[in-house]
């Protein structure tokens, strides 16, 4: 009995740490959300390109006019903007949920590793687009969110780090098939945080 008793409290102890050192609220929906918005926005993009005679599926534009760059920037940062919306959204109600603090030190130390990677690769970016390199934007965008993913894995399920692995692989991938950007940036944003949501969702309901 005194054994048994013993375990429980380990493992009541081992759950408090874990609470403390992890993000055990993010949802899995939030990636959902995140993913869907993002093939929107994708196929959006496409119908755009289609509107100004332009064959995506050609591989071989890898500069667009600046009015062209500047529609598909905004595009970019609505997409992000709902994304970060939706995920604030689902993480602030499951924490409600489950009685969980929305902003402790664990919550600040992944925000804080999240956005650093992906400041230095927004700065990144915009050096690209001022040496009008637009070719390298997808794979770029791809790499750097991975490496934020995978940063912040440290601090919440390391499933999380998992699609930052996989989002630097097809980052790294996408190097090679320039002119195929959009095609590897719904994958990488559309995709995968789809099937990374549904996982999430399933697992740790």
């Amino acid at each position: 009995m005194e054994n048994k008793n013993y375990q429980e409290d380990l493992l009541h102890i081992r759950k408090m740490m874990e609470k403390s050192s992890r993000v055990i609220s993010l949802s899995g929906i939030s990636g959902v959300f995140a993913g869907l918005f993002a093939l929107a926005g994708a196929f959006y993009v496409y119908f755009l390109f289609q509107k100004n005679n332009i064959d995506y599926f050609d591989g071989t534009r890898n500069f667009y006019e600046v009015n062209l760059i500047f529609h598909l920037v905004v595009v970019a940062m609505v997409v992000m903007f709902l994304a970060i919306v939706s995920g604030a959204y689902f993480t602030i109600r499951k924490s409600k949920k489950n009685n969980l603090p929305i902003l402790d030190n664990a919550t600040k130390k992944l925000l804080i590793n999240f956005a650093f990677p992906l400041a230095i690769g927004g700065v990144f970016c915009s050096a690209l687009l001022y040496h009008h390199l637009h070719g390298l934007l997808a794979p770029v965008t791809l790499i750097f969110y991975g490496l934020a993913l995978f940063n912040a894995g440290n601090y919440t399920f390391s499933d999380v780090k998992y699609l930052g692995l996989c989002e630097i692989i097809l980052g790294i991938v996408s190097l090679f098939f320039l002119g195929y950007g959009l095609f590897f940036w719904a994958i990488g944003f559309g995709v995968l945080h789809i099937v990374y949501g549904i996982v999430m969702h399933k697992k740790y309901r």
